[in-house]
């Protein structure tokens, strides 16, 4: 067994804005795992400042997990349990040697259903934020994510007051993702003056590493919260047990190059479940090749038939991304070379 990396540099078509600043380019580690004829890629892609294994040395790191893989012709999971991406790289690179272009064996997979998604609405003036909507609507989406937290709070909430003013609740399902950007002493008003438009959820009201505010935000909050970036970093069994049982939130969102790759990411799911907590998984800017694996997973995970959307990116970021066959028809994801 023999494996290599090769690094790649993503150029995006716009900027795009994150909670830790504005990307133009993207760096993703490719690991392909070689046995006799049979070849499997997975894509190790850190976010800078949010992954907790963005390593200074992060090429180095997975050159030794490799060499482990190399030497054992199995994952080191246990070891692997603190550098998520690398998982997820290596994990994805695994499933494909064993299985093909069908990581998991779903109808999705298979080409026959697509997996529902939401669509992503950056905040813009009124007549912008509207014709983006109205886009989305026509492009066959009913359910939008709102990014917050970028402007003016009472400029963002008169814009959510404007969609609601043209588009009722029926129309359109309206997500908001705040990426930490509310105060704990603020975020309870904010979160009353969101629940007068329809709200779905909210991700992240305030940063993370604060249980005891974000536990009491949950407990009383009229919109229901949904924790991301509060899972980044707890890896271990037991702290994922203690974070679900001390917050106890509405959802949990789960992007498994940041949150365990697919080994941790089922982990999660399992226990919220256990615990009456409903989870989505959604990609974190990575190449197709990546995307290709959360939507595989995701396909596996909550399928058949996925129609709760997924936050599942479109693989339209990049100048020069990677090709798969990955299609947008409507509001859904399909895979399939043909007709692709």
């Amino acid at each position: 067994m023999k494996v290599t990396i090769a690094e790649r540099t993503l150029h995006f078509k716009q900027p795009a804005g994150t909670s830790r600043g504005v990307y133009t380019i993207r760096k993703s580690w490719m690991v392909t795992i070689c046995d006799g004829d049979k070849r499997g890629v997975g894509e190790c892609a850190p976010l800078p400042d949010l992954s907790c294994d963005a390593l200074p040395d992060y090429g180095t790191t997975l050159r030794h997990f490799c060499d482990n893989v190399e030497r054992t012709r199995q994952l080191p999971l246990e070891s692997l349990r603190d550098y998520p991406s690398m998982l997820f790289g290596l994990e994805t690179a695994m499933l494909n040697l064993q299985n093909g272009h069908q990581l998991f064996d779903t109808p999705f997979s298979r080409g026959e259903e697509g997996i529902t998604i939401n669509g992503l609405v950056w905040m813009g003036t009124f007549e912008e934020m509207y014709h983006r909507i109205e886009e989305k609507l026509q492009a066959g989406f009913r359910c939008v994510k709102l990014k917050i937290g970028a402007i003016d709070w009472e400029r963002e909430l008169s814009l959510i007051r404007f969609i609601r003013q043209h588009f009722t609740p029926a129309d359109i399902e309206l997500r908001v993702d705040a990426n930490g950007g509310f105060s704990p002493e603020d975020a309870p008003r904010k979160l009353e003056q969101l629940a007068r438009y329809g709200i779905h959820s909210i991700e992240q009201p305030i940063r993370q590493h604060q249980w005891e505010a974000m536990a009491q935000l949950c407990r009383n909050t009229p919109v229901p919260i949904a924790l991301d970036e509060e899972l980044i970093g707890v890896n271990s069994l037991e702290e994922k047990q203690r974070l679900l049982d001390t917050i106890r939130p509405q959802y949990i969102i789960l992007k498994p190059s940041l949150h365990g790759g697919i080994s941790g990411t089922c982990e999660w799911i399992s226990m919220a479940r256990q615990r009456g907590i409903p989870s989505w998984i959604t990609s974190a800017l990575e190449s197709n090749v990546g995307l290709n694996a959360v939507a595989q997973l995701a396909a596996h995970v909550y399928g058949p038939h996925v129609t709760f959307p997924q936050g599942l990116g479109t693989g339209q970021l990049f100048t020069d991304n990677i090709p798969m066959p990955l299609q947008l028809r409507g509001d859904q994801l399909w895979y399939g070379r043909h007709g692709v």
